[in-house]
Formats: structure tokens, C-alpha cells, sequence
């Protein structure tokens, strides 16, 4: 039986956790100056997805729309259809967003700066890393992994709020314009970055560096038009209108 778009969509929509409202303490002292100053910020409960946006989810955005395929989308080291989709723009992170919006009558969207960092927090305060302050090589397996590219979703423990890949495996584009400066004047509700810039936040690890997992604060940004095959993405979806 050949499945119809809808049902492919309805098969593939993500898995979300719901992050309850509240302050957090966004930042970190020891970290660089674009981490600076922590400060206390607000987030209304919001959802975001389990896993980062898998290849599998992303070729049935493709098939239904007749998208360009990413530039590592044939590529062994990319394409197992369980690790994360690679080297899409956040504009075409943004449109996946809009075409599963439209699909399934849900408002998903990518996750804000100040989101992220409170979903990788799980709750806690002041650590290094979503799972404390230990060091990165102590993750498990550390120097086996991400040899030459990504891994499958999932593959390791969740965070404690059931995440996973906080910090590793790719860099998830955020909906927020980057500046360096921004968290001097950063209002404390629900901070959406600056209104406009060239470079577009975002957040987590790479399999491409050096040392593979993020500080939980850590920031980075690159142009909205660039492809890099250690960029994917996670979703997120407002609970209010």
C-alpha cells in the first residue's frame, strides 16, 4: 500500500517534552564574553523535540515538497536515516518548520537562544554541561565516537528532562539573530535576541571539533545561507498562541 504524504507526515511528526515555565539563570561567568553576564530570564512552558531533526523526518519534508537535498544528503557518513539531518540553512531549517506547521495544524518553529538553554539545563542551576560540571571526556565511549560524522539520535542517556544530544553530535540552529552583546540588555521575559544581524545563534556541539560536547552555555552563529555538514537542527512548539 503506498502511504499517502499525511500519513508519512503523521508517522514522522517528532516526539516532544513539555519544559515547564520559569527562571533560569542564562549565562556563564566562567565562559566567554558573549556568555556574560548570567543573568535571570523567564520562559513560558513551551515544547521542544526529543531527538534532533533525523534524516527520515527530513527526506519526507523533501518528498512532499520536491526541496533541493542537502549536500550530504548521499554521503555514508551522513545518511543513515536515524542521525541527524546535516547541512541545511537555517532558512531551510525555518521552512521544515513552516511545511510541518502546515501539515499537521501544530506551530512548530525552531527554539529561541534562551529555550535551548533552558531545555539543556534540565532544571538544574550553574552546571557546565546538561549532566554537570564533569569534563567531556568522560561521557561514554567518548573517544570512540563521531569518527566521521555524526551518530544516530539518541544512542546514550537523556538529559533530565528526557533530551538527547543536548551539547553533541551537531549544532542546532536557534531562531535568534546572534550578538556577541546581546545579554547586557537581554529583557528578562522571554528574550528572543536582537531584531535584526548577519549571523543567525545557535547551540550544542559538533562531531567536527576538537573536544565534541558544548558547555551548556556556549554560544556559536554563522550566516542563515550556510551549509555545514556539523549544522542540523531540533524543533520547538509554543503552548499558547
Amino acid at each position: 500500500m503506498v502511504t499517502s504524504p499525511k500519513t508519512q507526515t503523521e508517522t514522522l511528526e517528532p516526539v516532544m517534552v513539555g519544559i515547564p515555565e520559569g527562571w533560569f539563570g542564562m549565562g556563564c561567568e566562567t565562559g566567554r564574553d558573549d556568555e556574560k553576564p548570567v543573568h535571570r530570564v523567564w520562559v513560558d512552558a513551551f515544547e521542544i523535540a526529543v531527538y534532533q531533526v533525523t534524516n527520515a523526518e527530513y527526506g519526507c519534508f523533501l518528498a512532499t515538497t520536491g526541496g533541493a537535498v542537502p549536500p550530504c544528503w548521499k554521503d555514508a557518513n551522513f545518511n543513515d536515516p536515524k542521525m541527524p539531518v546535516v547541512a541545511v540553512s537555517w532558512h531551510e531549517a525555518a521552512s521544515y518548520c513552516e511545511w510541518l506547521s502546515g501539515v499537521t495544524g501544530k506551530r512548530y518553529r525552531l527554539p529561541s537562544e534562551a529555550e535551548w538553554e533552558r531545555a539543556a539545563r534540565g532544571g538544574a542551576e550553574g552546571f557546565l554541561y546538561p549532566w554537570g560540571d564533569a569534563p567531556p571526556d568522560m561521557v561514554p565511549d567518548y573517544d570512540k565516537r563521531w569518527k566521521l560524522g555524526p551518530e544516530p539520535v539518541g544512542l546514550y542517556g537523556p538529559n533530565a528532562y528526557g533530551i538527547y544530544n543536548l551539547g553533541d553530535n551537531v549544532h542546532e540552529w536557534c531562531a535568534d539573530w546572534y550578538d556577541d552583546g546581546y545579554y547586557g540588555r537581554s529583557p528578562e521575559r522571554n528574550p528572543l535576541g536582537p531584531k535584526s544581524g548577519t549571523r543567525k545563534a545557535s547551540r550544542g556541539g559538533s562531531w567536527r571539533h576538537h573536544i565534541k560536547v558544548t558547555r551548556t552555555a556556549a554560544r556559536s552563529s554563522i550566516p542563515p545561507e550556510f551549509q555545514y555538514a556539523d549544522y542540523g537542527f531540533r524543533i520547538a512548539r509554543s503552548l499558547t498562541a
